[in-house]
C-alpha cells in the first residue's frame, strides 16, 4: 500500500503540473522538468516558475501537517489531536502576523497574487514557533494537572484557538486597509505564495521532522500502550512527549508562517489511513505523510480549475471537504 501511495503521489504531482487555467500536455510537463527536447517557452515558464514550487509546497505542507497530526494524537492519546483542533495553528498564525505587522519582518501588499512577502523568514518563523510552543505548553500543563483527560485537552485547545484568534483580530483592528486586506487573504491559507526560498526552508524543516518522528516510531508505539508500559520498556515517556510536541509545533509553525492556516489535513489523514494500515507507527507515519501530500495536491489542483482563471485559496477546499468527511468518519466510528 505504501508503494501504491508513492505511485499515486507521483501521478497526482504530474497531473497538478498539467492542470490549471491553462492545460499543458503531460509530455510537455515532463520535458519541461527534465529540460529535454524543444518545449514551448510559455509552458516551461508556467511549469518551472509557477506550478512546480506550488506543487512541491503542497507536498511538503500536506506531509508535515499530516504527520504532526499523527504525532499529536499519539502524544496526547486523543483522536482529535491535530495542529488545527488544538489551536496550535491559530497560535502560529498569530505569531507570524505579530512578527510581520509589529516587528516588521515582512511587507504587506494589496495584490491578491502577492499578498505578503516575508523579508526575514527566520524572524517570522521564530515568532510563529514561540507562540505555537506557548499554546502546546499550556495544553500539556493543563493535561498534566487534570491527568490527561481527552476532553480537557480538546477544550484547552479550543480555548487556545479562541485566544489567539482574538489576538489576530486585535492586530487586524489596528491595521490600515491595505494591511487588513492582505492579512485576511494570508490567513486563508494559499500555496501560491510559496516561492523557492520559502519552499527550501519549509522542505528542510518538514522532512527533518518527518525523519525525527520515523526514527522514534517504536517509542510512539510504546506510548500508545500507556506511560507505565512505555517506561517498563525503557522509553522516557515525558521527554518523548515534550520533544514530539516541540518538533510537531515547529513543523506547523514553519508551514503556517509561509502558507497560512490549512485545516483538517492533520486531523482526517491519520484516521483515513488507520483503516488500511492500522496503528503501527512504522506504517502509519509514512502512510499519513503520503495521504496528506496527495490530499493537498488534489485540493490545490481543484482550487486552480474550479473557477479558472480565478484561483481559490486551498484552505477553503480543505475545510469544505474535510468537515463533512470527518463527520462521516465520526458517524461510522472510524476515529479511535
Amino acid at each position: 500500500m505504501l508503494a501504491g501511495g508513492v505511485l499515486l503521489l507521483v501521478a497526482t504531482f504530474l497531473i497538478s503540473l498539467s492542470l490549471g487555467s491553462v492545460s499543458i500536455p503531460l509530455g510537455d510537463v515532463a520535458a519541461s522538468i527534465l529540460r529535454l527536447g524543444e518545449t514551448h517557452g510559455k509552458w516551461e515558464a508556467i511549469v518551472l516558475q509557477v506550478r512546480l514550487p506550488q506543487s512541491l509546497a503542497a507536498i511538503a505542507a500536506g506531509a508535515g501537517l499530516a504527520v504532526a497530526g499523527v504525532a499529536m494524537q499519539s502524544i496526547l492519546r486523543n483522536p482529535l489531536g491535530s495542529p488545527f483542533t488544538l489551536g496550535i495553528s491559530n497560535a502560529a498564525a498569530f505569531g507570524a502576523a505579530f512578527s510581520v505587522m509589529v516587528l516588521g519582518t515582512g511587507v504587506m501588499h494589496s495584490s491578491a497574487a502577492d499578498a505578503i512577502s516575508i523579508t526575514k523568514p527566520g524572524g517570522t518563523t521564530s515568532a510563529a514557533f514561540i507562540f505555537s510552543m506557548l499554546a502546546a505548553g499550556v495544553i500539556l500543563a493543563v493535561a498534566r494537572i487534570r491527568r490527561s483527560s481527552p476532553e480537557v485537552m480538546v477544550l484547552t485547545g479550543v480555548a487556545m484557538g479562541s485566544l489567539f484568534s482574538a489576538g489576530t483580530m486585535f492586530l487586524q483592528y489596528f491595521a490600515d486597509d491595505t494591511q487588513l486586506a492582505a492579512m485576511v487573504f494570508w490567513t486563508f491559507g494559499d500555496l501560491a505564495r510559496a516561492g523557492w526560498g520559502e519552499l527550501s526552508l519549509t522542505g528542510i524543516i518538514t522532512f527533518a521532522g518527518l525523519g525525527y518522528f520515523y526514527m522514534n516510531r517504536w517509542n510512539y508505539n510504546a506510548l500508545n500502550a500507556g506511560d507505565d508500559t512505555a517506561r517498563s520498556l525503557g522509553v522516557p515517556a515525558g521527554r518523548i512527549r515534550l520533544l514530539g510536541m516541540a518538533v510537531a509545533s515547529l513543523m506547523t509553525a514553519v508551514i503556517i508562517a509561509f502558507v497560512g492556516i490549512i485545516g483538517f489535513v492533520g486531523l482526517i489523514c491519520p484516521h483515513m489511513v488507520r483503516r488500511f494500515v492500522g496503528d503501527d507507527h512504522r506504517f502509519l507515519m509514512p502512510a499519513s505523510a503520503l495521504a496528506g501530500a496527495i490530499l493537498l495536491l488534489i485540493a490545490d489542483t481543484a482550487a486552480r480549475i474550479i473557477l479558472a482563471p480565478q484561483v481559490l485559496p486551498v484552505a477553503i477546499l480543505t475545510s469544505f471537504t474535510g468537515a463533512p468527511l470527518f463527520l462521516y468518519l465520526l458517524i461510522r466510528g472510524y476515529t479511535r
